[in-house]
């Protein structure tokens, strides 16, 4: 197969601008981000750190996320705990229920950007 990977995200935005300002100054997400500790982040991109990305259409009649959203967004993240201390600190409302962890799959929460989105934080086990 040729394809390696994704190349990007587009969504539309009421307020693109503060949403990409929010995701960069709350998440380390967007454009000149560099979570991948190698190289240069340009002006366009994000450089992430390889691992598992999950790709999965859902059913339309899924209650896995907001039924007027036809995407959610899933954050793979290495420490959700303190991730969750500084979203709380800045006063962003955090979902966890334990029935979405598991040793098999790792930890979640879920989160929503100021436009409504949401976005499942996910911690995978440690290998």
């Amino acid at each position: 197969m040729p394809v390696l990977g994704m190349g990007g995200l587009f969504f539309r935005a009421h307020d693109p601008d503060a949403l990409g300002t929010w995701y960069k100054e709350h998440l380390g997400v967007g454009a000149g981000c560099n979570s991948s500790g190698e190289g240069e982040a340009d002006e366009w991109s994000w450089r992430v750190s390889g691992g598992p990305m999950i790709f999965a259409p859902f059913k339309q009649t899924t209650d896995y996320f907001a039924a007027d959203k036809v995407f959610m967004i899933n954050l793979r993240v290495s420490d959700l705990d303190g991730l969750l201390e500084q979203l709380n600190a800045a006063g962003i409302a955090i979902t966890v229920k334990p029935e979405w962890n598991s040793p098999e799959a790792g930890q979640f929460a879920r989160i929503h950007d100021p436009e409504g989105n949401a976005i499942e934080l996910w911690e995978p086990p440690a290998a």
